[in-house]
């Protein structure tokens, strides 16, 4: 169990958009709220993204702090990025989307991604030679940019953190807090 004022003094970003998984946006947010950090939603545009359940149920409306055409790596400690099916696959189709994870993983800063969130990795072609698992219908995607896919709750490699599905989101929220905590802050 990790100090619950872990994440004091840090800032993390959450990428998300349309469609993505409302508990997988929401219990992260809150255990990283939880561990003292402040947390702003990221997403490809001003106003709101429309949460879903189960990737077909409309679920809660979340306001965005922040544009990803405004957003800089330099300004956040670490990086979540959530999964349902049609959040990640809109913002993989976006060159700024795309960029901002690329740099954000070749930072070395942390990124936890659960569910299908690493086709987000994939794109910004920076899975090669790294441990994780994701969704299974992900895993494919991720062998053939040189990952490595293993099936656990949650896997860590280095500073990524990624998990399978919202079932896992009580490990993963753990590891996030733990690794997120330990990595060097922002200079």
């Amino acid at each position: 169990m990790t100090d619950d004022r872990a994440l004091t003094g840090r800032t993390i970003a959450i990428l998300a958009t349309d469609g993505v998984e409302e508990v997988e946006l929401v219990q992260p947010r809150a255990a990283a709220v939880e561990a003292g950090a402040d947390v702003r939603l990221i997403s490809l545009s001003d106003g709101q993204i429309q949460a879903m359940n189960g990737d077909v149920h409309e679920a809660g409306r979340y306001d965005v702090d922040l544009t990803v055409g405004g957003a800089s790596v330099d300004d956040f400690d670490a990086l979540i990025l959530p999964g349902g099916t049609t959040n990640p696959d809109q913002l993989r189709q976006d060159d700024g989307a795309v960029s901002f994870v690329r740099d954000f993983v070749r930072s070395g800063k942390p990124v936890g991604v659960i569910c299908h969130g690493p086709w987000m990795l994939v794109e910004a072609d920076v899975v090669r030679g790294r441990t994780l698992t994701s969704y299974p219908s992900v895993r494919t995607d991720i062998r053939n940019a040189g990952g490595n896919v293993v099936d656990r709750e949650v896997v860590i490699d280095g500073v990524l953190v990624s998990s399978r599905n919202p079932h896992d989101l009580p490990a993963f929220c753990e590891a996030i807090v733990d690794v997120f905590s330990s990595a060097s802050t922002r200079v």
